[in-house]
């Protein structure tokens, strides 16, 4: 038995020492003939690591070192911009991949009716990876909509100034047309009893349809989503009607007060603008005023601002109520005109010059203000008028400084240049400028 088996190992240890001859023959042959390529006689070797720092880590811990940071860098804010964890896994699916591989038993069935499902290879989706990439998007923070600038209101850091859409219908009456403006957004607190400090977000908005009617109203809720619905309905519920001029400016100049706000409005021309604050400026977006100079005194308060303003508006009277409550006739002068008088609105009933008392303001501006005047900035002389050649260009000038006005005003009544006295005295006429010799030359 121990005879056969030296027996057998000997066959074993001859066969492998022929089989390694004959390899190191190749070998060498090889190296033989190629000697000029390979220098030295180093056996080529790859070594291979089967475990590296990702096999090493746990997948958790190897998110860790991504998604954290230390709590000192947390003290110095370090964590804002921290990533989150993703999960990889998600949206892939067993035997889908690059090349798409149909296997029996593993992601299709063995058997589809009574015939054998064969492994096969499927048509690749070229839209795999977009959707494994919009997956993987959803599991992180929601990026903010960046809006265009004309829609981000006043700033970008806040709501106010942006339009949130109509008010919702009540019943069957919806609120077609409509538009409503953020006006003031903020974080309001108070104390209480039990709750102790509890804090709210206050939201004033106003709404209109940009044809004579709108509506302001204010809420408060925890949330700003309830609070802006809240405020929105509610301004729905309050709206009224604001003559208009030609529907595009006020009737006439107003002044209004709320608190310690004044307001100054002025009537406009068609094509002037709104020049006026930014929350005036959304209150007439939402009338449907397109022109219109608006001047805010004192307290510049956001609500007391809109109610002043609104105060106004109502208080509005046309020229034919003015002239009822007067009980005078209301002339215009305008200088496009000669300043000629001419009557807009006259009385049923008209009151004697004997029946107007003599401290009675009947001037039309000085009655519609109530008697206020809009403070203006001082207005400082030029430099260059305190300097002596300033001085004397004036006293040089001062011979003709109003002859080019005075031609003209004497063409227009005359139909020439004449004086006063020319009717009287003949011979006080403008007989023009003597031609001069160059002059003549030209002519010839």
């Amino acid at each position: 038995m121990a005879s056969r088996m030296l027996r057998i190992c000997g066959i074993v240890t001859n066969s492998l020492k022929n089989e390694q001859t004959k390899n190191n023959g190749i070998y060498n042959s090889l190296f033989v003939n190629h000697s000029y390529l390979l220098k030295t006689h180093v056996s080529l070797k790859h070594e291979v690591r089967n475990i590296t720092f990702f096999t090493r880590k746990t997948a958790d811990e190897l998110w860790k070192g991504v998604t954290s940071v230390s709590n000192a860098g947390r003290r110095r804010g370090r964590a804002k911009g921290l990533s989150r964890k993703r999960d990889l896994n998600k949206g892939q699916i067993i035997g889908v991949g690059k090349i798409s591989i149909q296997f029996p038993g593993l992601n299709t069935p063995i058997f589809r009716g009574r015939e054998l499902v064969q492994q096969q290879r499927l048509p690749e989706d070229p839209e795999r990876m977009e959707k494994l990439t919009r997956i993987r998007q959803s599991q992180t923070k929601p990026k903010k909509i960046k809006l265009s600038p004309l829609e981000r209101g006043w700033t970008s850091a806040s709501i106010c100034g942006r339009k949130v859409g109509p008010p919702d219908p009540v019943g069957e009456d919806t609120f077609e047309g409509f538009e409503t403006w953020v006006l003031e957004s903020k974080l309001v607190t108070c104390m209480t009893g039990n709750l102790g400090r509890k804090s709210r977000i206050s939201i004033f908005v106003v709404t209109g349809n940009g044809n004579g009617v709108a509506g302001f109203a204010l809420a408060k809720a925890p949330a700003s989503k309830a609070a802006l619905k809240t405020a929105k309905n509610r301004a729905g519920h309050k709206l009224m009607y604001i003559p208009r001029y030609q529907e595009h400016t006020v009737l006439h100049d107003f002044f209004t007060q709320f608190g310690r706000t004044k307001i100054f409005v002025k009537k406009m021309y068609e094509g002037y603008g709104l020049v006026c604050h930014r929350a005036i400026k959304a209150c007439c977006e939402a009338i449907g005023i397109k022109d219109i100079y608006a001047k805010v005194e004192g307290s510049t308060n956001l609500q007391h601002i809109i109610k002043a303003f609104f105060i106004g508006l109502l208080r509005q009277k046309s020229h034919q109520q003015i002239a009822d409550e007067k009980c005078l006739h209301l002339v215009e002068f305008r200088p496009e005109n000669g300043n000629y008088p001419i009557v807009v609105a006259s009385p049923s009933v008209v009151r004697k010059p004997k029946e107007v008392p003599s401290n009675e303001i009947l001037d039309f501006k000085q009655y519609i203000m109530d008697g206020k005047i809009v403070l203006k900035r001082k207005k400082y002389e030029p430099f260059y008028t305190k300097l002596n050649s300033w001085i004397l260009k004036t006293r040089k000038m001062e011979r003709v400084r109003n002859h080019d006005d005075t031609r003209i005003k004497l063409k227009a009544e005359y139909g020439r240049i004449n004086s006063f006295l020319t009717e009287k005295y003949p011979e006080a006429r403008f007989f023009g400028r003597k031609k001069s010799r160059e002059d003549n030359e030209a002519i010839e």
